[in-house]
């Protein structure tokens, strides 16, 4: 698994790239602290290259939304495949992210 952070203007972007399992989780939680920082700027999480994601990886997701709504930011995820889709209509993260492709 790999995040790959990059600031554009006010936007970061957290490319993620891989499975966001349980184990990676760990790892990714750490590298996800840019974003957390920088908070009250619009974060855009790009899932193109995201293959899975577990609960542990869910987790991480609302954790940067948190963040973002304590300092006013913002959170986009973008380019989710159908895998994914799925699995943020089943726990209703639909409603809780922005959700853009393309």
């Amino acid at each position: 698994m790999e995040v790959k952070i990059s600031e554009q203007g006010g936007t970061m972007t957290a490319a993620f790239v891989g499975r966001l399992d349980t184990p990676a989780s760990l790892e990714v939680s750490r590298d996800i602290q840019p974003l957390l920082d920088n908070a009250n700027k619009t974060l855009v999480l790009d899932c193109k290259e995201l293959s899975y994601i577990s609960s542990s990886g869910l987790r991480i997701f609302l954790t940067i939304r948190k963040a973002a709504a304590a300092k006013g930011g913002k959170v986009i995820v973008k380019d989710i495949t159908d895998d994914i889709r799925q699995v943020f209509m089943m726990t209703g993260f639909l409603n809780l992210f922005e959700v853009r492709n393309g």
